[in-house]
């Protein structure tokens, strides 16, 4: 069974129709497709296919894309503007944050949520914002470091 749904993603907005059991993440993927947001665990445990939904962020394999009606979605790759990379993007790059860059997009958008939220997180902080993510590289001190230069930027320190 098809529902029509209308939201905006990355600015744009979409009228489409999905079927009642298809989640977030496969509507980005296979009918938007948007290949940033990753499918690992499809359970909500490793924060690959995290993305921006009406400013909090959450995992989109776990959210019915029927019931999205009138929302707003920002994945990885709505940040970058005009040909430029969000300072968190960019952030992660230059920190050597990106490692098999599986986890990143994930990483990146809790990483976004967070300082919309918190624009000067500390530490802890960081390390609890960015808890629903998991990096099989293990690579968290290099990532909580791209945060606060992040953060840091942003700011204009």
């Amino acid at each position: 069974m098809k529902i029509p749904v209308t939201f905006t993603v990355n600015g744009k907005l979409h009228s489409l129709e999905v079927e009642a059991h298809h989640s977030l993440l496969d509507v980005l993927r296979n009918q938007l497709h948007l290949s940033g947001s990753k499918e690992c665990c499809s359970e909500g445990e490793c924060g690959a296919c995290t993305v921006m939904l009406d400013g909090r962020s959450v995992d989109s394999c776990l959210i019915f894309c029927a019931e999205l009606d009138g929302s707003a979605i920002t994945t990885i790759e709505g940040l970058e503007r005009n040909g430029d990379l969000d300072p968190v993007q960019k952030s992660f790059i230059e920190e050597g944050a990106v490692q098999c860059g599986f986890c990143i997009p994930g990483m990146i958008m809790s990483a976004y949520c967070l300082l919309k939220h918190n624009p000067a997180p500390t530490t802890s902080e960081i390390q609890e914002g960015l808890a629903g993510n998991l990096c099989r590289c293990a690579g968290y001190s290099r990532i909580i470091q791209a945060v606060q230069t992040a953060a840091r930027t942003e700011r204009h320190e």
